[in-house]
């Protein structure tokens, strides 16, 4: 059963800011009863969905700023998902396959995807040396620029984002999402993932 309360909270609550939403404080570790309170009051908790929510801002507005970037520094037609696929294919070159994989798509998939980045010059078809049956997929040197580009706009994305924090809260957010963030979920898929 739907709660007719939550349907649409997520887009209307950031910018109503909880009206109407009672507040919830953050539980006191160790407070005993009676004991005088030290430092600020506990902030309210915000709901569970903001969490995700915010997280997925960030990274949206992060990846938003670099293709803006991206585009003024000559790779207009490069989008989110070619990012992922440029990760993919790696600098040693892959099979349509292993890209495939990499991502969490068919080899068709895949495939199609190769062949929208080599009509726009970021990748291009190879012999293997190593296997004359198979071909590789490897970044040209437009793909290699663009890459290197992001390397540096992520740097000054990240510097933004130490002078909108401080340095030290930005540290100790990332060292948390670090903790919080299982090695696994490091994966190239999130494209796919994202789709339907």
């Amino acid at each position: 059963m739907v709660d007719e309360e939550k349907v649409n909270q997520v887009v209307d609550s950031r910018n109503a800011q909880g009206a109407g939403r009672p507040a919830r404080t953050a539980p006191s570790a160790g407070r005993r009863t009676g004991a005088p309170r030290s430092g600020p009051a506990p902030q309210p908790d915000a709901p569970g969905y903001e969490l995700p929510l915010l997280l997925f801002a960030g990274f949206r507005s992060l990846i938003d700023r670099l293709h803006a970037e991206l585009a003024r520094q000559g790779h207009p037609d490069i989008r989110p998902a070619h990012g992922f696929a440029l990760q993919a294919i790696g600098l040693p070159g892959s099979t349509a396959s292993e890209i495939g994989r990499r991502l969490g798509v068919s080899k068709q998939a895949a495939g199609k995807t190769v062949d929208r980045l080599i009509a726009l010059g970021y990748a291009e078809r190879a012999d293997d040396p190593a296997d004359a049956r198979r071909k590789l997929v490897r970044l040209t040197p437009h793909g290699l620029d663009a890459l290197g580009r992001s390397a540096a706009i992520f740097d000054d994305l990240r510097a933004s984002w130490a002078d909108t924090l401080g340095g030290d809260r930005l540290r100790e957010l990332e060292a948390s999402l670090r903790t919080a963030v299982p090695p696994e979920a490091f994966r190239l898929d999130a494209s796919s993932w994202l789709g339907s």
